[in-house]
């Protein structure tokens, strides 16, 4: 019966050149690697090895059966590994950067969550709209929304951003409610950009996708400001679900063009290549991804 013990021996032989530095590498007696080769021989009933007192060679058997052994040896070990991985609890610091929007009113409840699940672990959070040079930065995990530009990075695609029109009801008492699209370009919308002047905004509803030119008298290029200026009354807002939807439940602000949608922006995790990617920042990734699927895939996106 073989042993996989035994094809183990043979591929530290065959990649040590010797039974001596492999005996050195297993840590064994030099006369145990030789009984093992010898058993594996026996049980695949061919010589694989050529020995003489001063050289070692493989035979062609030997040669065809090293490399094909030695690809299996391989998977055992990385599937080893990754149940090891798995067992193991998380640990250590893992550092995390996202976008404003999203890291305040999505993300930060996730690594709440995620510390209390999870003890021995530390989170470093940088919300910032800029994408930092993870390797540069010594960020472990990214998360990114719109097109990403090509890179090394890895990255793997959770779920799509969601935002609502909304106004504040005493603007739209003053200005009154739009009946489609082409409305807005009458009315003054909150933009979220460097200028009030004008944007172009893209709605998809039941005739199909629209683009209706806005501007408005407040510009802000974070959501938070935008947000306010929603509140305030200083016009019609595009707002992610997760922020406008509290303030369209208790009154501050009212849903516009509800059969109207914004087409959403893909949410990406992502993280250097040139990493194994560690338990924790997979279990930190797998968190997210739940908790995005859970919502149908459409979150509180920046």
């Amino acid at each position: 019966m073989l042993d996989l013990n035994d094809v183990q021996v043979f591929a530290r032989v065959v990649e040590a050149g010797s039974f001596t530095a492999a005996a050195r590498l297993l840590g064994m007696p030099k006369t145990t690697v030789s009984r093992r080769i010898a058993a594996l021989e026996r049980a695949v009933g061919v010589r694989l090895l050529q020995r003489t007192t001063r050289s070692l060679s493989l035979t062609d058997a030997g040669r065809l059966y090293y490399e094909q052994s030695s690809q299996a040896l391989r998977l055992i070990e990385e599937a080893n590994l990754r149940l090891a991985e798995a067992r193991a609890e998380p640990s250590g610091t893992i550092r995390i950067s996202a976008p404003v929007g999203f890291g305040a009113h999505f993300l930060t409840a996730m690594v709440f969550d995620f510390l209390a699940a999870h003890p021995k672990t530390r989170v470093e959070l940088r919300l910032t709209d800029d994408r930092l040079n993870l390797v540069e930065n010594g960020i472990d995990l990214a998360f990114r929304t719109g097109v990403l530009p090509d890179s090394t990075l890895i990255a793997r695609r959770l779920g799509s951003t969601h935002r609502i029109l909304c106004a504040s009801p005493d603007y739209l008492e003053r200005r009154g409610v739009p009946a489609m699209p082409a409305d807005l370009a009458r009315h003054d919308c909150v933009i979220a950009g460097p200028s009030a002047a004008g944007a172009a905004w893209v709605l998809e509803g039941p005739e199909g996708r629209e683009t209706v030119a806005v501007s408005g008298r407040f510009a802000a290029n974070e959501m938070q400001a935008v947000f306010a200026g929603a509140v305030a009354g200083y016009g019609i807002a595009q707002l992610p679900f997760g922020i406008a939807g509290a303030a369209v439940s208790d009154g501050r602000l009212r849903h516009v063009l509800p059969e109207h949608e914004m087409p959403g922006s893909s949410l990406h995790a992502v993280y250097p290549s040139g990493q194994h990617l560690s338990p924790l920042v997979r279990a930190f990734i797998e968190l997210v991804a739940a908790r995005v699927s859970a919502s149908g895939g459409r979150i509180a996106g920046p």
